[in-house]
């Protein structure tokens, strides 16, 4: 079956990286093949009264250098990082937004915890100086933030908006921008950043019972291995562009990374309902809305939490669809950690970049395999090998599940072939 024009498709044609793992995609890209982590001990405070003491930092990433003084002051390090990551997209994709009518292109981004950061220096300036608070505090600290900045920035004035879906909202941006661009809308910014590294926000994180305490950054974070003992967390993210494949052949743009080929979403049961987690059957989902089988899947990006219960019920569900160790599977984010709202959009971006390039990264940090785990963990070195379909996994706290299946097409935007 050969590209049929186009019609109803979504192609991702740039992407912006702002992670631990490197400012800028071509950064980020090369530390994780060389499996260069970008994990250390907390500096933005000191952690030393904290059980967590390490995380994926943004080191050396200067936003004043990117953005105008006005925006420094009126939002938090989480919106900075995806403005920044939204220009190298759009650069990336060559395509100036002032070239396309402003009602069809939107905006959708991820976010889990909103501008924590700045909202904790003001409530510290309103304890310490009494009611002398920033007007920007009701704006920079609302989850909706980012996208209202990437709109105003970028004149984008058709449907917008935020998912709040922890970790799995960085895919379901895209399942979203695919229904877009099925209708009028020619273009949608769309990923998310995360920034949850104050102690405010750590504090927080620590109720959920999964972070790692364990003091040495390199054994900390090692999902599907038998010495896992939770996550590090992480901050930045990634944004990327989607087109529909009418306006990307219309403008005569000549890259295209892959196309989002499926997408589903659902929620695990109630604890104690005895039903099972949702994940196999998110996966079917996404395979039977991209229209293809379990043995057209390539390679699988895996949500990898870090918690031995979690890792195996993921092992299990991939093991059901697929078959034991029956496709290769990877988690680069052990070099980054989990960046909640950012990290399932870094992982689109990561797997898009392993397509075009027929390399799988490998999973930096787990050596052996904890029991039950029986899987094809891509460890030790990146794998190279052709790949045209890249299955991504996203899970979040409170039950979220996504599922993205990603296709990787010609500069151009066509199919290479049909793999069914």
């Amino acid at each position: 079956m050969t590209d049929s024009g186009g019609a109803g498709r979504t192609l991702v044609t740039g992407i912006g990286v702002v992670a631990p793992t490197g400012i800028g995609t071509g950064e980020h890209w090369s530390a994780t093949l060389a499996g260069r982590s970008g994990i250390g001990r907390i500096s933005r405070f000191d952690p030393a009264g904290y059980p967590v003491r390490h995380a994926g930092e943004l080191r050396g990433f200067a936003p004043n250098e990117h953005l105008p003084g006005r925006l420094l002051v009126e939002t938090d390090l989480w919106t900075q990082t995806g403005l920044v990551a939204s220009h190298e997209a759009l650069a990336d994709a060559a395509l100036d937004p002032a070239s396309v009518p402003e009602f069809e292109m939107a905006v959708l981004t991820s976010s889990s915890s909103g501008g924590v950061e700045f909202g904790q220096r003001e409530m510290a300036s309103l304890w310490q100086h009494g009611p002398r608070i920033s007007a920007y505090q009701s704006i920079a600290w609302f989850y909706a933030a980012t996208t209202g900045q990437l709109a105003i920035r970028h004149g984008m004035r058709g449907s917008c908006g935020v998912v709040c879906a922890e970790q799995a909202g960085g895919l379901d941006t895209f399942g979203q921008a695919r229904r877009f661009t099925a209708g009028d809308t020619r273009v949608v910014v769309a990923g998310g950043t995360d920034a949850p590294l104050c102690p405010y926000s750590l504090v927080a994180q620590l109720t959920n019972g999964r972070l790692s305490a364990e003091p040495d950054p390199r054994r900390a974070y090692l999902p599907f291995d038998e010495a896992a003992s939770g996550y590090l967390p992480g901050e930045g993210g990634a944004i990327l562009v989607a087109e529909s494949a009418r306006a990307h052949r219309e403008r005569g743009a000549a890259h295209s990374y892959g196309e989002v080929a499926g997408h589903a979403a659902g929620m695990d049961p109630r604890p104690g309902s005895g039903r099972p987690p949702a994940l196999a059957r998110v996966i079917r989902g996404a395979l039977a809305d991209a229209g293809l089988g379990p043995g057209d899947i390539d390679v699988v990006f895996a949500d990898a939490a870090g918690s031995p219960d979690l890792d195996l019920l993921e092992a299990q569900a991939i093991g059901e669809v697929f078959g034991a160790g029956a496709v290769p599977v990877t988690a680069p984010k052990t070099l980054a950690g989990r960046l909640y709202g950012g990290g399932a959009a870094l992982d689109v971006a990561t797997a898009l970049l392993a397509l075009r390039d027929g390399v799988i990264p490998h999973t930096a940090g787990t050596e052996r395999l904890a029991p039950g785990c029986d899987l094809d963990l891509v460890r030790t070195a990146p794998r190279e090998t052709a790949l045209t379909t890249a299955l991504v996994l996203a899970r979040g706290h409170g039950g979220f599940t996504s599922a993205l299946v990603l296709r990787k097409t010609e500069p151009d935007g066509t199919r290479q072939g049909d793999l069914r």
